[in-house]
């Protein structure tokens, strides 16, 4: 594996490696700085749609991107060459991020219009269904208070209580941020299925054989789903894959349209 690879992989490799050792353990601010914030958040910078592809919240979101790229990038960057493979990475990763943005930006609106209907017509029966939507917010505890609240539901003291939950959820939902190279991962895995769809990958988790036009077409279907299903719970920025899959998808469609532009 190792002896296979490709230059431009190496490098993407070595600089997301060491951006998360300096975030880690040297400057742990990058974290806040490199990360891509909704644009309504004051941490909010231009420069985050492309920095954040190059954070990562963990080890294992770092070698989960890292190990799909090594796998996928070689065989890539071959056919391709080394200017479409790193367009391909940039384009779908940053295009990841600034779609991702647009759909969170409609989520807090849509989370905010919910916030402002309750103010303006404060019910613990509403209240309890945002809580339940955006339950990822929240400690098990907030479920103690709107039993109370349900049994107050005039007391200004839990009416009062209750909007500034609401507001601290917004405060969270807005300064949420987004980090990974998993929108540009997406990009280059549509690709691979796209230019190698019959190619045969030996699965560890079961161990069997599947062509990689399946095994990428899972993994959409289930991309698919998470992000109509929507889980507060969840944390994964299922859109951010799905939009590197379409960018990616639309990138290769028109490369394989003008052969010539293939090494």
């Amino acid at each position: 594996m190792f002896r296979n690879i490709t230059p431009v992989v190496q490098n993407l490799l070595l600089i997301n490696v060491v951006v998360f050792l300096v975030a880690s353990f040297i400057l742990p601010a990058l974290n806040q700085w490199f990360a891509l914030f909704n644009i309504q958040s004051e941490y909010f910078k231009p420069f985050q749609f492309l920095t954040y592809m190059f954070m990562h919240a963990d080890f294992w979101h770092l070698f989960s991107n890292m190990f799909g790229l090594l796998i996928f990038g070689p065989l890539l960057e071959q056919f391709l060459g080394p200017k479409k493979l790193f367009t391909l990475w940039m384009v779908c990763g940053v295009g990841a991020g600034v779609l991702y943005t647009g759909y969170s930006v409609y989520q807090y609106k849509s989370l905010e219009s919910k916030v402002l209907t309750f103010e303006a017509n404060p019910d613990p029966e509403y209240f309890n269904k945002l809580v339940v939507q955006n339950r990822g917010y929240f400690s098990p505890e907030v479920f103690d208070f709107v039993d109370a609240y349900s049994r107050n539901p005039n007391d200004p003291v839990y009416v009062e209580r209750a909007e500034k939950t609401l507001q601290a959820i917004l405060r969270l939902n807005v300064n949420q941020p987004m980090v990974g190279a998993s929108g540009a991962l997406f990009g280059i895995l549509i690709a691979f299925a796209m230019l190698f769809p019959n190619t045969q990958l030996f699965l560890l988790f079961p161990p069997m054989p599947i062509k990689a036009k399946y095994l990428v077409g899972a993994y959409a279907v289930y991309t698919i789903y998470n992000v109509m299903v929507n889980n507060p719970t969840d944390n994964v920025a299922h859109f951010a894959h799905l939009s590197g899959l379409i960018i990616g998808a639309v990138l290769v469609y028109n490369w394989k349209k003008d052969r010539n532009s293939f090494y």
